[in-house]
């Protein structure tokens, strides 16, 4: 099987070729997402530790012990993007409908959204391609350091 994005993705982090890694919490990678709409500071993933190069195709695919510490990883992550950014609640989807490889988004949600966007789906109610680019060196600098140090914090 050919390695998809997210396979290729975590063989960067691997690598130690990625700026927006958070953290390696057991079940795999914490990173900040790559679209970042200005209304929605703070989107992260988490993306699984391969198998055999690749990246399972979906949760229910996974062996019941990882996919526990993946579910777990995933709510700890929700809970570093809640105490980084202030935001209001967290949405967490797992789709893998576009890109058919385990990944889990970690959406924070804010009180200031416009009300007509705040209660909907956040794929449905933002252009996420249109996003600007998260920029760990510069722009996402300071929420990058403070989702390192949130989840530093509820894990130890």
């Amino acid at each position: 099987m050919t390695p998809g994005p997210i396979a290729n993705r975590v063989a960067r982090i691997e690598a130690g070729d990625d700026p927006q890694l958070i953290a390696q919490p057991p079940s795999g990678y914490a990173i900040l997402a790559n679209q970042q709409p200005d209304a929605l500071p703070g989107c992260c993933m988490l993306l699984p530790r391969l198998i055999d190069g690749v990246a399972p195709p979906h949760l229910d695919e996974m062996p019941r012990k990882p996919r526990g510490a993946f579910l777990g990883d995933f709510a700890t992550l929700g809970d570093a993007v809640r105490r980084a950014t202030g935001c209001e609640r967290v949405n967490y989807l797992i789709l893998c409908n576009q890109v058919p490889e385990l990944h889990a988004h970690a959406v924070p949600r804010y009180a200031t959204e416009d009300e007509s966007k705040r209660l909907l789906d956040p794929f449905a109610a933002y252009d996420f391609a249109a996003a600007r680019r998260a920029d760990p060196a510069t722009t996402d600098r300071d929420l990058l350091e403070r989702l390192r140090a949130a989840l530093a914090a509820i894990t130890s």
